[in-house]
């Protein structure tokens, strides 16, 4: 076989290049022919470019010594008959195709394009699709050849010429496999190498690619002007990889007059770690626990099929649909002004939706596509779980763990066991949760609460209210601040039972009969037991919790408390999206102030998703073909410090969103 051997890591170096000249050696020594065509310099990271503009002109290398950087190197071509690479002035897509149709005319057809092996892994899309290997692969694919793009994920930077030759015999008996089973619509093979001691009984296995982006900022650093002196490419991609976080963000300077700056490339590899630990599948992973891993790609990008017909900029005109739906649409929200929203937000996706009065109504039968956005109560569950990969539901059916404030307290509790360096450690209070029928037996009921007892007793030693330690009530199925009370003492906790006890009277037992604390939405729609704010039925559940006696006053709206909400999709099992926009709601309803910030980032409420998700699987349930919008509350102190207050499901929505439309 002719091989055809590219790189983006230029000729043999220690520094940058320690590993095409054995997998060159390797590859002879199983009878095939390799010509060696690579950039005289590093090009890492610059894809399939070609440089438009410059002659590119050849030099001549002789490699000596493995891992040894005593390679000879000439202007002109050796004349001696001996061992001969071309290195080019250009990028490795470049090589490629010269190499390809130039260079070696004299020889029997290129019959594979090798690019590699890179120094260091080249998996996720992230790193893929800046990859001079990956890009050299794709050049030779679309100029016809069968090609492999192959990296050594290394754990050290000492090489240890063993290990790296192990690794070179073993790509080689995989790159002569994969020639010979080549399917048809395979172009491009992406091989990573994990370079570690018996890597060649390793399992090999196929791996998808895993989808990732830059996401923690600039992948530039901002450099002073006095230091844009031209660096050396090798010892840049050293110094690169040398570090797993390398460098930090330096955002540009906002106002005044711009600052004369160069850039340098900086790439936060801290992105692609995560992303790789929170797969659990994929490339990324499977070279994490040690195993070769074979990726098979195609050359082009290609386009999404469900995307066609015409795009008409009118969005209110009604088009005649020439196709039938992609899919079906259940949407019936209580609040109007939603439903307006969501109807207009479907209108733009074009003639392929079609709207139904429920599942019963599908265009193609019970198995189209159909997405479900109505009240939690009229969702047909029973469709989104005998059609998991074609139903898609606003609501998790089980998300009590979340929304329920006896049961966040307990999912917070548990994580935090588990995780005790949890940011919800130092942002949420912890509660006291107790069940309670009837506020004679409050005694009984706070029998195991150490710490609220406590406290209760040391307050009723205090005459003054402002050196006590005050506790808010909470009942664990209310919504919002609807049933909440303050108390310092055991006997103001006992007056305010007797008190609910007295309005509630005979009806308290049916309801509470009738109370099933489950994970609806209905107690948010259910009419509220005098003017305390309190739903009969929610009173069994209930927890206490150390209030925050100095929250953060504002001069500017009138020092009056408000709180943050922060909107939150969650999205399958799981992932979780903070809107940037958070609300700031006041105190005081008849102003009806909302104003909006950019208060903190995912931290704290990603946190309250995972535990649920981890530690609550019973009561929190992230079925993969399912969505839904939270609100969750916070509220900052005077000393700046945030605290989770409360997470709600999406009918909280309405109410923010009808102030925010003014």
């Amino acid at each position: 076989m002719h091989v055809l051997l590219v790189n983006d890591d230029g000729p043999p170096s220690n520094q940058s290049s320690p590993y095409i000249h054995s997998l060159a050696v390797a590859l002879q020594s199983h009878g095939h022919q390799v010509s060696v065509v690579l950039p005289n310099v590093q090009r890492s990271w610059i894809g399939k470019a070609h440089i438009v503009g410059q002659n590119l002109t050849p030099s001549y290398f002789r490699p000596g010594s493995l891992l040894k950087d005593d390679g000879v190197l000439s202007a002109r071509p050796f004349t001696d008959g001996g061992e001969e690479w071309i290195l080019l002035d250009g990028t490795p897509a470049s090589c490629v195709g010269i190499g390809i149709h130039h260079l070696f005319n004299d020889r029997p057809p290129i019959d594979l394009v090798l690019s590699g092996p890179n120094y260091g892994r080249n998996t996720t899309a992230v790193f893929a699709l800046s990859s001079g290997t990956l890009g050299a692969a794709m050049e030779g694919a679309i100029h016809g050849k069968r090609s492999i793009a192959l990296s050594y994920a290394f754990d050290s930077r000492e090489h240890d010429l063993e290990i790296i030759k192990e690794a070179s015999e073993l790509s080689v008996r995989l790159v002569e496999k994969l020639v010979r089973e080549w399917p048809q619509d395979v172009h491009v093979y992406s091989v990573n190498v994990p370079l570690r001691k018996g890597v060649t009984s390793t399992k090999i296995v196929y791996a998808e690619m895993i989808q990732n982006q830059w996401i923690s900022g600039s992948t530039y650093d901002e450099m002073p002007e006095d230091d844009a002196t031209k660096a050396d490419p090798g010892k840049e991609e050293h110094n690169i990889r040398e570090s797993e976080e390398l460098n930090h963000d330096t955002p540009a300077k906002k106002g005044g007059v711009r600052n004369h700056v160069t850039y340098k490339w900086a790439p936060k590899f801290a992105d692609v770690r995560n992303s790789v630990e929170k797969s659990g599948k994929g490339d990324g992973w499977e070279v994490l626990q040690g195993n070769v891993t074979v990726t098979p790609l195609r050359a082009n990008f290609w386009h999404l099929p469900q995307y066609s017909g015409e795009i008409k900029l009118d969005l209110d005109s009604d088009v005649e649909a020439s196709t039938p739906p992609r899919f079906s649409a259940v949407v019936d929200y209580p609040e109007p002004y939603v439903q307006e929203l969501l109807l207009r937000s479907l209108k733009r996706l074009g003639p392929g939706v079609s709207i139904v009065a429920s599942s019963d109504q599908l265009f193609n039968g019970p198995d189209s596509p159909l997405l479900q956005f109505t009240a939690y109560e009229a969702l047909d569950f029973d469709h989104a779980m005998s059609h998991p990969t074609t139903s898609l539901i606003c609501a998790y059916a089980i998300r009590k763990a979340l929304i329920r404030k006896h049961y966040l307290s307990n999912t917070i509790a548990t994580w935090l066991v588990k995780h005790p360096d949890s940011p919800l450690a130092s942002h949420f209070k912890p509660c006291t949760h107790f069940e309670l029928d009837f506020a004679e037996f409050l005694d009984d009921a706070l029998v195991d609460a150490w710490d609220l007892n406590s406290s209760l007793s040391k307050n009723q030693q205090v005459e003054r209210n402002e050196q006590k330690e005050w506790w808010i009530l909470k009942p664990g199925m209310s919504d919002g601040a609807n049933g909440l009370r303050l108390f310092s003492t055991f006997d103001e906790l006992q007056a305010i039972f007797e008190e609910w006890e007295k309005d509630v009277g005979s009806d308290n037992d049916k309801d509470k009969a009738n109370h099933d604390d489950g994970d609806g939405d209905n107690n948010e729609q259910q009419p509220l037991s005098h003017a305390h704010g309190t739903m009969i039925s929610q009173l069994r559940h209930f927890v206490a919790q150390p209030y925050i006696a100095r929250p953060l006053l504002l001069p500017e709206y009138g020092n009056r408390k408000f709180h943050i909400r922060a909107y939150i999709l969650a999205v399958g099992a799981l992932k979780v999206y903070v809107y940037r926009e958070m609300l700031a709601l006041f105190a005081d309803e008849s102003t009806k102030s909302t104003s909006v910030y950019r208060f903190w980032g995912l931290d704290i409420a990603g946190e309250v998703f995972e535990a649920a998700a981890r530690e609550q699987m019973v009561h929190f349930q992230a079925i993969p073909n399912a969505f839904e919008i939270f609100g969750v509350d916070f509220l900052v102190d005077e000393a700046l410090h945030v605290y989770l207050l409360d997470t709600s499901s999406r009918m909280v929505l309405v109410k923010e969103l009808d102030l925010g439309r003014h």
